[in-house]
């Protein structure tokens, strides 16, 4: 019996840290990329040799002009979803809780920002990795 290749190409991983913002009421700091229609935590690429909250705290300096001290971010975990916008990919997430202060500003690449409520959340376009992941464990205050 000889076995049949399927040609399917692996999934290309992409290595990123997320951050689960939260506002004094509850609410879900969410971005949205340039030309793109979904909603998704904060962050982004961990470049090599970066350790993740220092590429967090980058990427929210960057995209949102806030500062954040790296050492301040509680890791979450480590999670593994589908990728929002890059078909064939998944994320590899490092996730972190951690506040901001300062009123967090659209830059780089981000379009647009909002605070969600995860109980309004139905309906909204959101990336897998906040639908499946933060929504469920992070949604509500603990």
């Amino acid at each position: 019996m000889t076995s049949s290749h399927s040609g399917t190409p692996r999934a290309r991983t992409i290595r990123i840290a997320a951050a689960v913002i939260r506002d004094d009421g509850g609410r879900l700091l969410l971005v949205r990329k340039r030309g793109t229609s979904t909603f998704m935590q904060a962050g982004g690429k961990i470049e090599p040799g970066e350790l993740p909250a220092a590429a967090l705290a980058r990427e929210l300096r960057e995209e949102l002009g806030v500062a954040v001290d790296p050492a301040t971010a509680f890791h979450l975990g480590s999670f593994s979803a589908p990728a929002a916008n890059e078909p064939d990919a998944r994320v590899e997430a490092e996730l972190f809780e951690l506040s901001i202060t300062g009123e967090p500003v659209p830059a780089a690449e981000i379009e647009e920002l909002i605070w969600l409520n995860p109980e309004l959340a139905s309906g909204m376009e959101l990336a897998p990795l906040t639908a499946d992941i933060v929504l469920p464990r992070y949604g509500r205050r603990p």
